[in-house]
């Protein structure tokens, strides 16, 4: 889905770049807004204007709620960082610029070819 709003507790609605939920878990998202389901990942696109705001407030409201995999993507720096949740904290799970094909998190059954996420140099 994208840019739709997440309702992550009471008072946290936040609206990421690209969310996924596992259908088990969202079976029909199309007529809930905001969605009160904690996304079972999110990938925020980062800019220079709100790099910091993504970086801080936004993935430490995503660790609060509980999502398990976090994605923040650089088009400029062509990086890739991806975490997975542990024990209540961020754990990278891989970091990546647009030369690498791998699996991962939570799509490690797929080798993703970075530069695919980029457009064209």
């Amino acid at each position: 889905m994208l840019e739709v709003d997440v309702r992550l507790s009471e008072h946290d609605i936040v609206r990421p770049d690209l969310a996924g939920w596992r259908r088990q878990r969202l079976p029909k998202p199309w007529d809930q807004r905001p969605i009160d389901v904690v996304p079972d990942w999110v990938c925020e696109v980062l800019s220079p204007s709100t790099m910091r705001h993504d970086r801080l407030t936004k993935a430490r409201l995503y660790r609060e709620a509980g999502v398990p995999s976090l994605w923040l993507i650089d088009p400029e720096a062509r990086l890739l960082e991806a975490f997975q949740l542990r024990d209540e904290s961020w754990v990278e799970a891989a970091r990546c610029g647009d030369e690498d094909t791998l699996a991962i998190p939570p799509f490690g059954v797929i080798d993703l070819e970075v530069a695919r996420l980029f457009p064209p140099e």
